[in-house]
């Protein structure tokens, strides 16, 4: 019963379009009131709760950091210019593979989802709606590509979520799901490819410089911030020294290429940077620390659950049966349908992440093995359940219909892949 309160929290807040921190604190009142019910002390049950809230401390400085590195990226003009030079390269034949590509570099190097889906997706949208392209080939596209770095990214939220909740280090879980996402993702480009050739539209594209060049100077010494944090993170340096030193080198370049005033800047990094020009303004505005502020809350709140889960036992019959079930058909399919179920009650990734590692973390010797599984599992996952935040939010930025999520081919084909590859494991070890 105290779940079901809880999942009938969460539709009532899709189904009014109210934040999910409203049912989240309800969620925690409620799983209060249940350790209470056993027995329980506040002061344990409080406790519990803050013990939970540690795992996931050290993240909240990088959510600061991705914040102020992502406002003064597009401040600096490396956002701009980046999306420039990419969609140079578009052509209607193969526009729909391009546009699975470019979105996936970008959400790799920015490490946001909805950052890559309001700028790279938005601008691949209307440049697909001018060319004739079905919205919902689109709109898939730009769903494969933004989750792609959002899983596998070094300064991606889910990335270092995950890290932190495993104890793994976040480049050796990148190395690992680069491998693992390599047949996925050659597949993926196939099927865009091959849509796009038959579904080719006609049109022209639309002149990005000009429409730039009125808010920004558009110089190859703005994507320096891009390349610090690239060669950064190749050479393993720590994710929050090296955005950091990302932002060290993109401020002067607010300063003294884009000429913004210190004042500018500090109000960027706080509150998102925000574009004169009307129309950059719909395609650029965001970033932040307060752009962080929902999403951290969101990790916070869902992270105190999994002490008071563990103290009370909430879920131990759900563990119980998880267990059983991965004796059966192993590991990651037992993982795989806890995602979609976590995933399609929640509608959050973070909240579904920490659900399924508390939950599925028993069934694995090497935590390595487990932050792979959820990477590859309700990483992915959550983008493709409609209702969900992590796939409503990107469609409604490039103005696709839910219908669009079949044609996420990358985010389906990835779980497949890997599901395949169990049970064919599976069945070898039987």
């Amino acid at each position: 019963m105290v779940i079901l309160l809880f999942c009938a929290a969460l539709l009532t807040c899709l189904l009014l379009d109210l934040s999910i921190l409203y049912a989240l604190v309800f969620g925690l009142l409620l799983f209060l009131l249940y350790g209470r019910s056993r027995g329980f002390s506040w002061r344990a049950l409080i406790t519990t709760a803050l013990e939970g809230v540690r795992t996931v401390r050290n993240i909240l400085l990088a959510f600061v950091l991705i914040g102020v590195m992502t406002a003064l990226w597009r401040m600096a003009g490396t956002i701009p210019v980046l999306v420039c030079y990419a969609a140079a390269l578009i052509r209607p034949a193969v526009f729909v593979v391009m546009t699975f590509l470019l979105n996936a570099l970008l959400s790799f190097l920015t490490g946001t989802s909805f950052g890559t889906s309001a700028t790279m997706g938005v601008i691949c949208a209307a440049m697909g709606a001018a060319m004739g392209v079905d919205v919902r080939l689109v709109g898939g596209a730009v769903l494969s590509g933004a989750y792609f770095g959002d899983r596998c990214s070094p300064v991606s939220t889910s990335a270092l979520l995950v890290a932190e909740l495993t104890g793994t280090n976040i480049f050796d879980n990148i190395r690992r799901m680069l491998k693992s996402a390599l047949v996925p993702f050659l597949l993926a480009c196939g099927v865009y490819i091959a849509l796009g050739l038959v579904f080719a539209g006609a049109g022209e594209t639309q002149d990005l410089r000009a429409l730039f060049g009125r808010e920004f100077v558009l110089s190859p010494l703005a994507l320096l911030p891009a390349l610090v944090i690239l060669v950064l993170s190749l050479l393993r340096v720590p994710v929050r020294p090296a955005m950091g030193a990302s932002i060290l080198c993109a401020v002067p370049l607010c300063l003294f290429l884009q000429h913004r005033s210190l004042s500018e800047l500090l109000s960027a990094a706080l509150s998102g940077f925000h574009a004169s020009d009307a129309e950059v303004a719909a395609m650029l505005d965001g970033g932040g620390v307060l752009s962080m502020l929902s999403v951290g809350c969101v990790v916070l709140l869902s992270a105190s659950y999994s002490g008071i889960f563990q103290k009370t036992g909430l879920l131990d019959g759900v563990k119980e049966k998880l267990h059983a079930l991965a004796g059966r058909v192993g590991a990651y399919p037992a993982v795989l349908l806890t995602s979609v179920l976590a995933c399609a009650v929640s509608c959050n990734q973070s909240l579904s992440t920490i659900l399924c590692s508390q939950l599925c973390g028993g069934l694995y010797a090497e935590r390595s093995d487990l932050a792979l599984d959820l990477e590859d599992s309700v990483v992915i996952v959550a983008a493709i359940i409609p209702w969900s935040i992590a796939c409503s939010v990107p469609l409604a930025m490039t103005g696709a219909p839910a219908s669009a999520v079949f044609f996420a081919c990358y985010l389906w084909l990835l779980p497949l892949w890997r599901l395949a590859g169990a049970l064919v494991g599976r069945k070898k070890t039987i």
